[in-house]
């Protein structure tokens, strides 16, 4: 229970092929609960009676249900961050949007109700702002480092904070925003229409 003991480190969870076991099935019962309920609504005796595990099990994995949610999207947020658009002088004076924009949204089209349960009303506002710092982070990267011939960057490197930034955080802010009104209506039109709607915007916004 709260209070007891910490949860267990990514050491031990490595260490203790039980301990995997529990944080797999705990992970999994998320991503099968926000397929019919809102993360917000989501208890830890939800996690724990879809995983098969009892409460004290769920506590020496996380400390409450959005500690799981970052967890078990893990791989899902990486995936968005590798995405973030590089913003060097080279590339906003493109008029068409570069391929990483195109990428991200069709990346967020491709988990759309995972993205949906996360950043909608209902769900986690510690997940969104732990999406917005990494792409803020990922997004300040890419204009100070970025170069013509770079080859991308999955941004696993970046810095756990950077400077005050004020462009890549209104950039990587309206991306998220703009993905989460797009989500809650469905996904209209495609990725690559939406990349060419923001692309001006983000442009204007740059340094």
């Amino acid at each position: 229970m709260p209070g007891e003991k910490p949860p267990l480190t990514g050491r031990d969870q490595a260490a203790d092929p039980r301990a995997r076991r529990s944080l797999a099935a705990l992970q999994q019962a998320l991503l099968d609960l926000v397929l019919d309920k809102e993360l917000g609504q989501i208890t830890v005796a939800d996690v724990t009676k879809r995983a098969g595990l009892n409460r004290s099990t769920f506590y020496d994995h996380f400390p409450d249900v959005h500690a799981l949610a970052e967890s078990a999207c893990a791989a899902m947020f990486d995936g968005l961050v590798a995405a973030a658009p590089k913003l060097g002088r080279y590339v906003v004076a493109r008029s068409e949007p570069p391929a990483e924009t195109t990428r991200l949204f069709a990346h967020v089209a491709e988990h759309a109700h995972l993205y949906r349960a996360l950043l909608g009303p209902d769900g986690s506002a510690r997940l969104q702002d732990h999406l917005r710092h990494r792409m803020t982070v990922a997004i300040h990267v890419s204009v100070r480092h970025a170069a013509p011939d770079d080859g991308g960057s999955t941004h696993v490197d970046d810095p756990a904070d950077i400077p005050h930034d004020v462009p890549a955080a209104f950039i990587a802010g309206a991306l998220l925003s703009v993905a989460a009104d797009w989500v809650r209506r469905g996904c209209p039109g495609t990725p690559e229409e939406l990349s060419a709607a923001v692309w001006p915007l983000m442009v204007g916004a740059s340094p």
